[in-house]
């Protein structure tokens, strides 16, 4: 019809696919190295993620936990051959551990995933499962710098997503921490372990990246580390 005022449409982007996560892939850093998951990390990991202490680490997951190590082994195998999720073993460097010489002899410390993998669309979600071990360490938030960093720079993907349990505040806390921004709550979006789950929805996308990695590669610069390693500045305090 004459006259009529066209329909606002969104700017137009590339349909260029991003690259799919592999298992392949190793990131290394200075705290931590990021390798595929395989049933050879189970013997290493499962003392971290174990036991009555460890137990509060799967409430918010459908699997778990674990009291037995072939059990446990037996779950790996099953992730080793998954393509989505693609898993990783995150392997602990040590502080002053050279970036070019970490490798698979470090001490295996958690686990993460590339998940919901949209190469058309170029999107993907982080999944992480720290244990006691790595919570609240540097290496924590290497490991999630550099994957990250792999999703955005090296695979090309323009959005990355951190999904958790309404109700799990530390998982909430540090995604904004890391520079994620809250969407909204997707309300009765799953039923975990018979228990309603509500889910917090978090994303990053390309055009924040930049300031995003300036920020964590200013926090987790040595510079920022006194001589018995606690920091200078929060990483939020590096955030324009």
């Amino acid at each position: 019809m004459a006259g009529r005022v066209p329909n606002p449409l969104g700017p137009i982007v590339s349909d260029e696919p991003a690259r799919r996560p592999t298992r392949d892939t190793k990131l290394v850093d200075r705290y931590v190295t990021v390798v595929g998951l395989s049933a050879q990390h189970a013997d290493g990991l499962f003392p971290h993620i174990s036991g009555p202490e460890s137990a509060r680490l799967w409430d918010y997951v459908n699997d778990g936990p674990y009291d037995d190590v072939a059990v446990f082994r037996a779950n790996l195998e099953a992730r080793e051959a998954s393509r989505d999720p693609v898993f990783y073993a995150l392997l602990l460097n040590g502080q002053d551990a050279d970036a070019a010489g970490g490798g698979e002899s470090g001490e295996v410390v958690g686990m993460a995933s590339y998940l919901r993998i949209d190469p058309k669309n170029r999107s993907v979600e982080v999944g992480v499962m720290y244990s006691p071990r790595l919570q609240r360490t540097p290496a924590a938030t290497e490991a999630m710098y550099l994957m990250a960093r792999h999703a955005f720079e090296d695979l090309g993907y323009r959005r990355y997503e951190w999904k958790c349990n309404s109700l799990n505040a530390p998982g909430r806390r540090a995604a904004v921490r890391l520079g994620f921004t809250l969407e909204g709550i997707f309300r009765k979006h799953m039923i975990i372990r018979g228990r309603n789950r509500d889910t917090a929805w978090y994303s990053m996308v390309d055009d924040k990246w930049p300031s995003v990695k300036q920020a964590l590669e200013a926090w987790l610069d040595a510079a920022n580390f006194d001589g018995e390693g606690k920091q200078k500045k929060k990483l939020e305090d590096f955030r324009h």
